[in-house]
């Protein structure tokens, strides 16, 4: 589903995704978008920013309390806040007007690559037992996180995250290695995202970035599982 006011812009985004074989929707508005997405239950939702209704963060928020769609936000505004905001509300990734629609459909390519929420190596997980450590439990089979016995809700890029660093605890994850068990290997982007991820995943799991418990930056290469930052 396509999500933007500008019509010319969102029939060229929707052309290239219907001559690559995609059903697609278009939307003009954030109202709409919402109970679109209900009746619709799209696997990709295309989002603009800057829509009249409601705009693309709110739509973004109340999408994903009932869809766990793949969500790629665009802006016509470069400034960082919109971008983090919009990764903070269960975006799963961005891109800034002006863009190439082939990059585009690259884009919506390798987000469909990633495993579903709950879908991801069964035959693995099933078996395996949560993963403690301290007062965080990581239970990869369900995809729930506790700390102190309070179960804590992450969007799916946030868990994919914790499961990639705590299967490897002792690891250190460059942030091209995070991007490459996360959003896949020919991902093409800006490995900031991976510090704006990690930041909202530490705020919800209580974890001071300057004294952290539970994930731990290691200067100048990336991050791992376990307390005292460098």
């Amino acid at each position: 589903m396509v999500v933007d006011d500008e019509a010319p812009l969102a029939q060229l985004v929707a052309n290239y995704l219907a001559r690559d074989a995609f059903e697609v929707t278009v939307v003009g508005d954030g109202l709409a978008a919402v109970e679109a997405a209900r009746t619709v239950d799209p696997d990709v939702l295309v989002l603009d920013l800057g829509l009249p209704g409601l705009d693309g963060i709110e739509v973004c928020r109340q999408v994903r309390m009932f869809s766990d769609c793949y969500i790629l936000m665009l802006t016509a505004r470069t400034d960082e806040v919109d971008k983090l905001v919009g990764l903070s509300v269960g975006a799963d990734d961005y891109m800034t007007k002006p863009f190439s629609p082939r990059e585009l459909l690259a884009r919506v390519h390798v987000l469909l690559r990633r495993p579903r929420a709950g879908a991801q190596r069964p035959q693995v997980v099933e078996e395996a037992p949560p993963r403690i450590f301290g007062r965080l439990r990581v239970d990869v089979a369900a995809r729930e996180v506790e700390v102190d016995g309070h179960p804590v809700a992450l969007t799916r890029t946030e868990f994919d995250i914790l499961e990639a660093l705590s299967a490897h605890p002792k690891r250190v994850f460059s942030r091209s290695a995070l991007i490459a068990d996360v959003w896949g290997r020919d991902w093409v982007g800006d490995e900031h995202l991976v510090d704006v991820h990690v930041g909202h995943l530490r705020r919800k799991l209580g974890d001071d970035a300057s004294n952290p418990t539970f994930i731990r930056t290691v200067r100048g290469i990336g991050y791992r599982m376990g307390g005292g930052g460098e």
